[in-house]
């Protein structure tokens, strides 16, 4: 059985749990009398149904813990994602973990959450509503605000197996009403600059490869409507060799003034300052060892992206600097990222450039869809799941041949929830002769997926988890939009839920307590 401590936890947040359920129910009826959607009816219909719902599902909840436990299936060899490894980690993480997963798996929070959590505030009052989410949703996602938070945090993941990827919570929304200026760049700056010293302070002895791994949002220095305008003039055909990357890389390298014909004066002293900012951001990684990981967008922003980035790894990623320090995203759910992804790593592999990517499946598949039909534009993306699935398998199949072929030359980080593509990932490794921990990771986010990323570091994989931090007012907003993005994710951990309920239903049927390490 539970030790008394558990049991308490255990029922504070299922309290917790129910003191949710009841303000968002209260929420949502609100919101349906006071705010003119369009098809209030049907949505009302919708919330109704939901608000009937809510109650019973703490017994469903309940009845998940009670119920018989099935057979798990194995991976590949040894590597098992039945939750076997839970039994690293506490009751009350469990529990709250499986909690807060069935919350976010509700649609109408994931699409009204900036409303509910600006009602919740106006109903229980900023310190009540934010002891709530600190004790659900912050605490499951956030690593906390202050460093030393962050250290805890990591200190915990570091004795799970596990690996920090810490990601200052800012960028820049496409088409923003909010009013931003050189300052805000410049802010954003000092942010990246102090998470760079934090990366590195978390760990007092790097691994012999210096893996210490940060997330970059090139949209948090530099203007998303100057991205617009450069990837408009590189989509043209026979753009002009003015932006290249060498030229760019030049630039950052040297402070000269810089000329771009496509641009205005005002838009030329943003790209000056931004390749500036940039520019410290990378060299000081460098000096601190730090690798950075670009964060891919939308695709009227991708092609500025990646020329960025390029113009970095002309700079930072050549022979003599010890491996990519500027690694870009590739999103397998658009259709053209196999193609531009077979001709990066081959432009890299003529330059004699280190080469660093981050696979990931990609999180703005509604907004893509969206965007096309609005302005009457083929569809970018994938038709279907299967498609992308399909998509991923390939680019990681291209990515791991690389890494064989080039050694510490080539790094990948295998981002993905899904098991059958870390399953593919490691039978590969293993029949291309690539070493667990070297140029190949895996990455997950915080507070999700662990039956995954805990099998891997048990397993002895490089396994990140990748952390966002700072206060309820900066993280809260990042969530809710991350949240928005990735709704497949987030309806995909049923099968995570599922083995969080079998692990406390051991626990709680007294199966032989394991204690967490």
């Amino acid at each position: 059985m539970f030790p008394d401590g558990d049991v308490l936890e255990v029922l504070f947040l299922y309290v917790l749990y129910a003191i949710c359920s009841i303000c968002l129910s209260l929420a949502t009826a609100w919101l349906i009398s006071h705010c003119p959607w369009p098809g209030k009816g049907h949505l009302g219909d919708l919330f109704t149904c939901c608000r009937s719902s809510w109650g019973f599902m703490m017994l469903r909840t309940c009845r998940a813990l009670c119920s018989q436990a099935g057979p798990s299936t194995g991976g590949w060899q040894a590597l098992n994602f039945d939750g076997g490894a839970f039994h690293l980690k506490g009751t009350g993480e469990l529990t709250r973990a499986l909690l807060v997963l069935r919350l976010c798996a509700w649609p109408p929070l994931v699409t009204h959450g900036l409303a509910l959590q600006a009602w919740s505030q106006r109903l229980l009052g900023s310190r009540l509503s934010g002891a709530l989410l600190r004790a659900s949703v912050y605490g499951q996602f956030v690593a906390g605000e202050t460093a030393e938070e962050v250290r805890g945090c990591v200190r915990q993941l570091q004795a799970l197996g596990l690996r920090p990827l810490l990601a200052v919570p800012t960028e820049e929304e496409p088409d923003s009403a909010v009013k931003t200026g050189e300052a805000w760049y410049e802010g954003n700056l000092s942010a990246m600059l102090r998470c760079v010293d934090l990366s590195r302070g978390l760990l007092e002895t790097p691994g012999p490869t210096g893996n210490i791994l940060m997330q970059l949002k090139v949209t948090a220095l530099t203007s998303t409507r100057l991205c617009k305008e450069l990837t408009t003039w590189i989509r043209r055909p026979g753009a002009s060799l003015e932006l290249s990357p060498e030229r760019l890389a030049e630039a950052m390298d040297s402070g000269q003034d810089l000329q771009v014909s496509c641009l205005n004066a005002e838009q030329n002293r943003h790209l000056q300052a931004s390749l500036g900012r940039l520019h410290r951001v990378v060299q000081h990684a460098r000096a601190q060892h730090v690798r950075l990981l670009v964060d891919a967008e939308y695709t009227f922003l991708n092609p500025a992206l990646s020329l960025l980035v390029d113009a970095l790894a002309v700079r930072w990623n050549s022979p003599g600097e010890g491996g990519p320090w500027v690694w870009n995203t590739y999103q397998a759910y658009l259709q053209d990222t196999h193609e531009r992804l077979r001709l990066a790593a081959e432009a890299a592999d003529r330059a004699g450039l280190a080469f660093g990517v981050k696979l990931v499946r990609g999180a703005y598949l509604d907004k893509e869809r969206a965007t096309a039909r609005h302005q009457g534009t083929e569809d970018p993306t994938q038709p279907d799941y299967e498609a992308t699935n399909r998509s991923y398998s390939r680019c990681l199949e291209l990515m791991l041949t690389h890494v064989s072929h080039r050694g510490p030359m080539c790094h990948l980080m295998v981002a993905s929830h899904n098991e059958e593509s870390v399953l593919q990932a490691t039978k590969r490794m293993w029949e291309l002769g690539i070493p667990l921990d070297g140029p190949v990771c895996f990455g997950q986010l915080l507070g999700m997926c662990d039956h995954v990323s805990l099998a891997l570091g048990q397993a002895g994989y490089a396994v990140y988890k990748s952390i966002p931090y700072g206060s309820l007012e900066e993280v809260i907003p990042y969530l809710i939009r991350r949240a928005q993005e990735n709704r497949s994710v987030l309806h995909g951990a049923r099968r995570e839920q599922k083995l969080l309920s079998q692990e406390l239903r051991r626990r709680l049927l007294g199966r032989g307590l394991r204690a967490p390490h």
